[in-house]
């Protein structure tokens, strides 16, 4: 198990109640945002590279996630309030300004948190997801007309309840099978069947589709810790991010194909379907990440890039932090 040393573990007031959060280090503040299924633990090895180099690296345990406060409306997840926890953590921290990195949903944490408050996230890093600014359709539209006779993942977390009647009778065998379903050394050979979809008529689970071995950056260890978080909160909160996609498009017209100004990052893994799926939104980056400073594709990574590739990742991240202003 990797054991991350030296950090010190708080409780900040934020808008959900309490962030649970991880820091280590002096200096610069970044601010370390998960996404879906993880914790603060996904960034072990960025914390002790950035505190090295410099930082004060902070992960945090998102609302609706490990040591922070769950709310029971799912309407409490709306990206406005997820952007407003990461400007308090800041603020609780002493701090005014913090460059803020996420990946997965938290990536999408991160732009948004840019986009909204650039008086308080001077920039910002993406891993895995690309920025795609609002528009088009409604969420729910597009999800539901994907995959033709197979449902998306995404509709499929979208029904309350659904998705955790197939995860929570064994929460570590879901989510090693999730996790290895994504990892470059342990997804599915192309042409098998996709463990982004189920079959459509009530039948199927995500889990039929997924690989039965672990990949090779997930110990026994470090599933245990995972898998204990969500065995004591349950996936419900941490589910309720895409029951609330629809009111986030709602919440966010004002900001309608509004670019991001503020220097940026961005990390994919060349396997990742994130990464594949959404090309023209990284082509697209000149007119919606204007201050880009680099855009990275890891040659056979898959989705988890900084636990599958952290040596590399972290290099990506020190290269860029350096030459970001003061």
């Amino acid at each position: 198990m990797t054991m991350v040393k030296d950090v010190t573990h708080r409780l900040v007031p934020a808008p959900a109640g309490r962030i649970h959060l991880v820091e280590q280090g002096t200096g610069p503040l970044v601010l370390l945002v998960h996404g879906f299924p993880e914790s603060w633990y996904s960034w072990r090895h960025q914390l002790p590279a950035l505190a090295a180099a410099g930082h004060r690296a902070v992960a945090v345990d998102v609302r609706g996630y490990g040591r922070s406060s769950r709310p029971e409306d799912v309407s409490a997840y709306r990206m406005l309030d997820l952007v407003d926890d990461a400007v308090a953590v800041v603020h609780a921290l002493g701090e005014r300004s913090a460059v803020i990195v996420g990946h997965d949903w938290g990536a999408g944490i991160a732009a948004n948190s840019a986009l909204l408050r650039p008086d308080v996230f001077r920039a910002v890093g993406l891993l895995s997801v690309p920025y795609a600014p609002r528009g088009g359709p409604r969420p729910s539209e597009i999800f539901a007309g994907m995959g033709g006779d197979e449902e998306f993942y995404v509709s499929y977390f979208q029904e309350r309840g659904r998705a955790e009647a197939e995860i929570e009778p064994d929460v570590r065998g879901w989510l090693a099978g999730f996790y290895g379903a994504f990892s470059a050394d342990t997804m599915p050979a192309p042409g098998a069947p996709d463990p982004h979809f189920v079959s459509r008529g009530g039948g199927g689970t995500l889990r039929d589709r997924f690989p039965t071995e672990a990949p090779a950056w997930l110990g026994a260890d470090e599933l245990d810790l995972y898998a204990g978080e969500f065995e004591r909160t349950g996936l419900t909160t941490a589910l309720n991010r895409y029951r609330t996609m629809d009111r986030d498009w709602e919440d966010l017209v004002a900001y309608d194909g509004a670019p991001i100004a503020q220097p940026s990052l961005f990390l994919g893994g060349s396997l990742d379907a994130s990464t594949t799926w959404l090309s023209d939104a990284i082509a697209a980056y000149p007119v919606t990440l204007p201050g880009l400073r680099g855009s990275h594709i890891v040659e056979g990574c898959g989705h988890w890039i900084q636990q599958e590739r952290p040596a590399e990742v972290n290099q990506h991240l020190l290269n860029w932090l350096a030459g970001l202003p003061s």
